[in-house]
């Protein structure tokens, strides 16, 4: 990371350079793409303060901390900035994760879009629902609608093998439908 320190009424001093410069450094860690650091270190009568901006590839943060101590000081103001790190790059995370959710959702939808044999003739608003059919008596399946919640059932006929609907009628009665053929 490319480091520049300013000082501002206050004598330019080494050990400090290369105090920001070591932590700077841990820092870079965290992010992916190389940043460049300005720093300015001053002093307003008895407060030491600490500014810190980091710019980047997509990246820019401040971070400012006034304490007692210069070095103190810094070391809040690098605390601040790495946890603006972390919290930036999880944005960017969590962002990247919402795309590919909502793709895989769109994914798994035509999928199952796909599955179902009707998929060119639905139109929107209309509800589809997969049901499994299975062979039995008219008797049998007159049965089976008492103990359903559904108002119908549909059932393979065993006697002809061809796909019947048992409903209830308003009347309260039950009708029956079947192929021609």
């Amino acid at each position: 990371m490319q480091t520049s320190v300013t000082f501002k009424n206050l004598d330019p001093s080494d050990n400090l350079k290369s105090y920001v410069a070591n932590k700077l450094n841990k820092l870079d860690k965290l992010l992916d793409n190389p940043a460049e650091a300005n720093v300015v270190l001053s002093v307003e009568k008895i407060r030491h303060i600490a500014e810190i901006k980091v710019t980047g590839d997509r990246l820019n943060i401040n971070c400012r901390e006034k304490t007692n101590d210069m070095y103190s000081s810094i070391d809040m103001a690098l605390n601040k900035l790495e946890k603006q790190i972390k919290k930036s790059k999880q944005k960017i995370k969590s962002h990247r994760q919402g795309a590919r959710s909502e793709f895989k959702e769109k994914q798994s939808a035509a999928e199952a879009m796909a599955q179902t044999p009707f998929d060119e003739n639905i139109e929107p608003g209309i509800r589809v629902r997969n049901i499994d059919f299975k062979p039995m008596d008219i008797e049998e399946a007159s049965m089976q609608i008492n103990l359903v919640s559904d108002n119908f059932i549909v059932f393979t006929n065993a006697r002809t093998n061809k796909v019947n609907v048992l409903y209830k009628r308003k009347d309260g009665e039950l009708g029956l439908i079947q192929p021609l053929t």
